[in-house]
């Protein structure tokens, strides 16, 4: 059988898969290493690419950053379903047991959101632009619920996503330095002490346990 030839360093086809495989291994380099303290060298040499070769794919280190987040946004909304990439109340549950099978992204994500409080970041607007989404989305999300019955109704809805989306980073930042801490134990306690409202309490559509969230046995 034939092998197949080398792959030659300068190499521009812009295949589908080869934006893949410098996708997954910048994902390898920012998270391991932060935006700051990356090179736009280190991920050409790791997929056998010139510096020239990987600029042609994506023109520099800040363009790729860019396009790793929107590619792991775009990931997430195609798997979980997500409106605008807003975190549905009824959906968080899916959403942090797909990301304890992932650790890279979580810890990519950690990392650069860390970095993008800094205005001179390069992640700086995309994270501001996506919390400032989320807020607005998730809140819309949370009103909807109310009026279904599954959240409680007196609770600010625009506060309670500003606390799910702290909950959130906060679990994951725990999960990366102990990964026996159980997030979705963790966030069951918080729905069904906090957020569910009460069984029968008046809007018909049963609690968040019933829809998703406090189901222990649900997206696994």
């Amino acid at each position: 059988m034939e092998r197949p030839p080398p792959r030659r360093r300068g190499t521009y086809a812009k295949t589908p898969g080869r934006r893949q495989e410098i996708l997954r291994t910048a994902i390898e380099v920012f998270a391991a290493s932060g935006y700051e303290g990356s090179s736009f060298r280190e991920i050409a040499a790791r997929v056998g690419m010139s510096e020239t070769g990987l600029a042609h794919h994506f023109g520099g280190k800040a363009a790729l950053l860019a396009a790793v987040l929107q590619a792991r946004e775009e990931e997430d909304g195609a798997r979980l379903r997500l409106g605008q990439g807003s975190i549905a109340p009824d959906r968080l549950r899916d959403l942090v047991a797909y990301n304890a099978q992932r650790r890279g992204i979580v810890q990519l994500f950690a990392r650069l959101s860390t970095e993008g409080t800094s205005k001179t970041s390069p992640a700086h607007e995309f994270f501001t632009e996506r919390y400032e989404r989320l807020r607005r989305a998730s809140g819309a999300n949370i009103r909807r619920l109310q009026d279904e019955g599954a959240i409680r109704p007196d609770l600010d809805a625009d506060l309670v996503a500003q606390v799910l989306l702290a909950v959130l980073d906060g679990l994951q930042i725990q999960w990366l330095y102990d990964e026996r801490a159980d997030m979705v134990a963790a966030l069951d306690l918080l729905v069904d002490t906090w957020l569910s409202a009460p069984s029968g309490g008046g809007g018909g559509g049963g609690s968040l346990g019933e829809t998703g969230v406090g189901d222990r046995s649900a997206g696994q």
